[in-house]
């Protein structure tokens, strides 16, 4: 099978640099396109330059169509007003759409949904491969333990990071809910301050730390009578959500168009 081509969003930034040297080193993969802000300093720079491999030939464009009409689909971890455009184009061009943009509203989170009805896409807070068995085991442990047994939250990142809770602690928050079978938009407890009172039951907290450059920590809490249980992943280096999210466009190249998550990438749906 011919190589995959991918365009890269925002392919300017930590993240974007990232993947433009993970694709570089994947044998199945070729770069077609660097997608940044049209209004950025960057564009007409070469991707490989910025991501410190040397020239590669493919210069930083602000024109999504005419780079995914060359392309068989699009990373991206953006922002949600460019993913959600980005979306729409993938929809009407039918290609494969892997995102790890967070901070997404439910009204973007429909309009991607829409979106999948004609392209792949697949969405994750989170891409790495072990976060998401983190996911999956604190869905089973969620599940097997009973509800004497709380379930906190917390989660740590860079100084930099703009949303909070993390894209991750809310899929966590998620997969926890999906084992104890409630709905988490009604059990999410994000903030704490002042006099709150005693701690309902049922509730799943999340606390959110900020700081320095700290790619991403992830505790999951199970606090229950006389003994605790702590799920924890820790990340060391970006680049194990690009190896993700490329694992995912080769997976997302053979599916049929619809809203897929790395849960059906890593066959991880019933575990």
């Amino acid at each position: 099978m011919a190589e995959m081509r991918l365009v890269v969003a925002g392919a300017g930034g930590r993240m974007g640099r990232t993947l433009v040297k993970a694709i570089a080193d994947h044998k199945d993969l070729a770069l077609s396109g660097a997608l940044e802000d049209a209004r950025s300093p960057l564009i007409g720079w070469d991707a490989g330059t910025l991501a410190g491999l040397g020239e590669n030939h493919v210069k930083l464009s602000g024109d999504p169509a005419a780079l995914m009409d060359k392309a068989d689909g699009i990373i991206d971890f953006t922002i949600p007003a460019a993913t959600i455009a980005l979306a729409a184009l993938a929809g009407k061009a039918r290609k494969v759409h892997v995102i790890g943009t967070t901070g997404l509203t439910a009204e973007d989170e429909e309009a991607i949904k829409a979106a999948a009805k004609t392209a792949v896409i697949v969405k994750s807070g989170n891409m790495s491969l072990g976060v998401n068995l983190l996911a999956a085991l604190t869905k089973r442990v969620a599940k097997t333990l009973d509800k004497s047994f709380d379930i906190e939250i917390l989660e740590m990142h860079h100084s930099q990071k703009v949303d909070a809770p993390s894209g991750t602690a809310l899929l966590l928050g998620r997969a926890a809910a999906d084992g104890r079978g409630i709905d988490v938009n009604k059990c999410s407890v994000a903030t704490r301050e002042g006099h709150t009172g005693a701690r309902r039951a049922g509730d799943i907290g999340f606390a959110t730390l900020r700081g320095g450059s700290v790619v991403g920590e992830h505790s999951v809490i199970f606090a229950g009578p006389a003994e605790r249980i702590e799920l924890v992943h820790k990340a060391e280096d970006r680049m194990i959500f690009a190896s993700g999210a490329l694992h995912a466009a080769l997976w997302a190249r053979n599916q049929k168009p619809g809203l897929y998550s790395m849960m059906d990438v890593l066959g991880l749906k019933d575990f």
